[in-house]
């Protein structure tokens, strides 16, 4: 096969499957959206979504033609559960809106970083430079004049003696994460990795949003296709491309069998929102299970992008004040010393 030639980037991946699902919404065939859109595409995709058509019309799931393509899980589980609960459309679109979401968020975090980080390395090479050249100079001087050093005269020289050492326990930490992941934290079942991974400071609670997001949304969807949550957790096992919610399927069944409640069980992954279990409970209680879990799935999509713009306003500022103060010192401790030797004149 042609088809993984050219890896499709994530933004065009998701933008690919959202004009899917607006033309499936439309009432067009699978196969008729996807050669609409290929009209408007570059001639390498083009080819490729050729061959996509050709597979389809072989009797290949539109899952496993997607993974052929190299495109991302979240996607092709969104497809993958499509394909069994019918709503094609709507799951596409709002699998191609959560994998957008993410990777605007990504990008955005990158773009607010540059600048902070280019003024970074330029204050880092300015600090080099006068640390090393000009200071010395004028603390030279300013000694056989008999003044001593000033307040941010010695901030600068800290900063000189522990950075250096900063960088070594930075390095050390990441050799250490490294270590453990590779020798310990793979070795662990999904669930266990899931688990760890939701105790990270600030990342944690993000991913405990996204995984209740995920599994909330994708069984609301099985359950309005009629398909009881028995045959959901079924078709989650079955999902072997994301082994997360393949052992989680499995592992829900299991409990269900020795006669627990889906919100008891729930309530014990550290994974999930606490809130989850009991708006399941409450789903059931009222029979509008599905109607509960759609509704609590997109609050943690808001809650998780009020949470990552948080965020990004206090880490932008920080670096700021940080660069702001370094510069700040470097000029001070030279022209205090200055404004002494002019007031002594």
């Amino acid at each position: 096969m042609t088809m993984n030639r050219r890896k499709w980037p994530v933004d065009e991946q998701a933008s690919f499957l959202r004009r899917v699902g607006e033309l499936l919404a439309r009432g067009y065939p699978i196969a008729e959206a996807i050669e609409s859109i290929s009209l408007h595409l570059p001639k390498h995709r083009k080819e490729v979504l050729k061959d996509c058509l050709q597979e389809l019309k072989r009797g290949i799931p539109f899952h496993d033609v997607l993974d052929q393509l190299g495109f991302h899980n979240d996607l092709i589980g969104y497809v993958y559960y499509a394909e069994q609960h019918g709503s094609f459309a709507e799951a596409l679109l709002e699998g191609s809106s959560l994998v957008q979401l993410k990777d605007r968020d990504l990008k955005k975090l990158l773009r607010m970083l540059q600048y902070p980080l280019f003024l970074l390395l330029l204050t880092g090479l300015l600090f080099g430079f006068i640390e090393n050249t000009l200071l010395p100079r004028f603390t030279s001087l300013f000694a056989s004049l008999g003044l001593e050093d000033n307040f941010f005269t010695k901030i600068v020289y800290a900063f000189d003696i522990y950075f250096p050492f900063v960088v070594k326990v930075f390095i050390a930490i990441i050799c250490v994460i490294a270590c453990y992941y590779f020798f310990i934290f793979r070795k662990y079942s999904v669930l266990k990795q899931r688990t760890l991974l939701v105790g990270l400071p600030i990342a944690g609670r993000v991913l405990k949003l996204l995984f209740t997001h995920y599994f909330a949304i994708q069984l609301s969807f099985l359950l309005q296709g009629g398909i009881s949550v028995s045959e959901a957790l079924s078709l989650f096992e079955q999902n072997h491309k994301q082994p997360f919610f393949s052992q989680l399927g499995r592992g829900i069944k299991t409990k269900l069998v020795t006669g627990e409640t889906l919100g008891s069980i729930l309530s014990s992954f550290s994974f999930f929102e606490k809130e989850f279990p009991v708006i399941v409970k409450h789903g059931q209680e009222n029979g509008k299970l599905e109607q509960e879990l759609l509704f609590f799935s997109k609050h943690c999509i808001v809650e998780m992008e009020e949470r990552i713009e948080k965020t990004l306003k206090i880490v932008q500022p920080l670096l700021y004040l940080f660069i702001g103060f370094l510069v700040v010192s470097m000029y001070l401790a030279i022209l205090l010393p200055m404004f002494h030797l002019l007031d002594s004149i």
